[in-house]
């Protein structure tokens, strides 16, 4: 095929590059850490995208979009996946008229994660087809193969990224012309779509009719490549850890396998029987050595230490020579800390000197966990910060239960923290509670993105704000306090101090724009009021 452009582009560019040319029609998903650009390109090349207060519902919007026979993308990290989970695994069940594809964007080796969970466990789990690109051209021509396959088994496709994919630029020849995509209809499909058990129970039954036939597709889709080398070594590989064995054994034979769920398991048991020694090679969990080993094929995968991290030319090679040997420590890397001039910094100092014991969450005031504050003693999951401080409330002798406090970012409670404000007032602890609302002004920690509190559009444009406060003292809250914390840091510690002493609720709303937003927020505002 002629190609229109030759681009060199990172991979989450290339994603948003072939949702405009497959004709996307409404973008959503939350900002997170390495698939925050997906969106922004594709807002700024011309497409229609959205921020989602989180990731359950950007999921839920694009849902309905496919219902409406359009074509939507879904973006989020790894994590995210697991907040949207409750519509994904029914979505699977009432499949979609469009087109959905679903980019779940990895993180082995947390490069700016919690966890490292693997998310090709989410494909087989919900029942659905999963694609994993190898490199930027991948990510732009699978995508439109995830459209083809949605629209032809009216299935939602997961599409898995990982950091070094996402963010790597490769070159990528774009189509010569994007595709016409369907015109919205809706047609009503009660059974098709209301999943109450009478109808659920057909639904799983046809799922698992189309994963049989996606899986005979696959065997020969030509997704998955064969690449024919030595008869001595055959390596089975996936995602970037494909281009990183194609440069440890250059000579060795290779299937590189596109579709991780379901497999060519046909495909692969050939190509193990083809070779003498068959090594399987992946980041992360042994996913593919425990389901091909599961069909009784004979391969071999990595030592256990290998499991963590991400993978790279030098731990391929240790694998293959069976190497388990301490590896060398990495180098290390300047530490990261609260930029100077940062509001939340002031908020942590009192903390500290307060001996707060504080029940943290997500976003760049997570490093209050660090030296010089050490102000934040846990920090499990996006809104945990509030949940958790309730729970220590509710059980911690009272000496200790004064002293707990959740602290929480304006992007982040927006996210999933206000539930947990609604269970502070729904069942509040003996000794009362404190929630410190550390509002910035914006989603610091992924690049400064917008959020239904900024007032603002991913395009930055003007819409409906959530104030916090108000929402707060709209539920009951009785002790609602605003406060500066670099013009009013003696306020904060009396507000804060007496809410310790105090058995009654109260939220604290600390107010200032990130330094590195400001100017930019102030331009938004002044082109707002223009």
């Amino acid at each position: 095929m002629v190609s229109s452009e030759r681009m060199l582009l990172s991979g989450n560019e290339a994603v948003a590059h072939a949702a405009l040319d497959a004709g996307i029609a409404l973008g959503a998903g939350y900002p997170g850490t390495p698939s925050t650009e997906i969106l922004e390109t594709f807002s700024e090349i011309g497409g229609r995208a959205q921020w989602s207060p989180n990731e359950k519902v950007a999921l839920e919007v694009c849902i309905g979009v496919a219902y409406g026979r359009s074509r939507a993308l879904a973006t989020m990290k790894h994590v995210g996946l697991n907040v949207a989970a409750d519509p994904l695994f029914t979505a699977a069940y009432s499949g979609v008229d469009g087109a959905l594809v679903i980019v779940t964007a990895d993180d082995p080796g947390m490069a700016s994660s919690q966890n490292e969970q693997d998310n090709r466990h989410y494909a087989r789990a919900a029942g659905l087809p999963m694609l994993e690109p190898s490199d930027s051209q991948e990510a732009y021509d699978f995508f439109f193969k995830a459209v083809e396959i949605s629209e032809r088994w009216k299935l939602p496709v997961l599409l898995r990224m990982t950091t070094r994919i996402c963010h790597s630029l490769t070159v990528v020849h774009r189509r010569p012309d994007a595709e016409e995509a369907p015109a919205a209809d809706y047609q009503r499909d009660i059974k098709g779509r209301v999943m109450i058990p009478a109808y659920a129970r057909g639904a799983h039954v046809r799922l698992r009719e189309k994963l049989s036939e996606i899986a005979d597709w696959n065997e020969k889709s030509g997704l998955n490549q064969v690449v024919e080398g030595e008869k001595s070594l055959g390596i089975i590989a996936d995602g970037v850890a494909y281009a990183h064995a194609r440069e440890a054994a250059p000579d060795a034979s290779f299937l590189k396998i596109s579709m991780v769920h379901p497999l060519p398991i046909e495909a692969i048991r050939r190509f193990a029987e083809s070779v003498q020694r068959c090594v399987v090679i992946e980041e992360g969990d042994p996913y593919l050595l425990e389901r091909i080993r599961a069909e009784g094929v004979t391969v071999e995968g990595k030592p256990d230490m290998y499991r963590f991290g991400e993978l790279n030319v030098a731990r391929v090679r240790r694998i293959l020579a069976g190497d388990t040997s301490p590896e060398p420590a990495p180098a290390r890397g300047k530490p990261p800390q609260l930029c100077q001039g940062c509001p939340h910094r002031t908020a942590f100092e009192i903390l500290r000197d307060l001996g707060c014991i504080g029940t943290g969450d997500i976003g760049c005031y997570t490093l209050g966990v660090l030296p010089p504050f050490e102000a934040m003693d846990t920090c499990v999951c996006m809104g945990a910060s509030i949940g958790v401080g309730l729970g220590l409330r509710h059980v911690l002798p009272e000496e200790q239960a004064r002293k707990v406090v959740s602290i929480i970012g304006d992007s982040t409670f927006v996210h999933s923290g206000i539930t947990g404000l609604v269970e502070m007032i729904y069942n509040p602890p003996p000794t009362g509670h404190v929630i410190l609302i550390l509002d910035n002004g914006t989603t610091a920690m992924t690049g400064m993105q917008e959020h239904p509190g900024t007032g603002r559009k991913l395009d930055h444009q003007p819409t409906s704000q959530v104030v916090f406060e108000d929402l707060a003292r709209s539920l009951g809250v009785p002790n609602v306090h605003v406060v500066d914390p670099m013009k009013q840091a003696d306020e904060l510690r009396k507000h804060l101090s007496e809410a310790l002493e105090s058995n009654e609720l109260t939220v604290i709303v600390v107010r200032r724009p990130c330094v590195l937003a400001a100017g930019k927020i102030r331009q938004y505002a002044q082109a707002a009021e223009q």
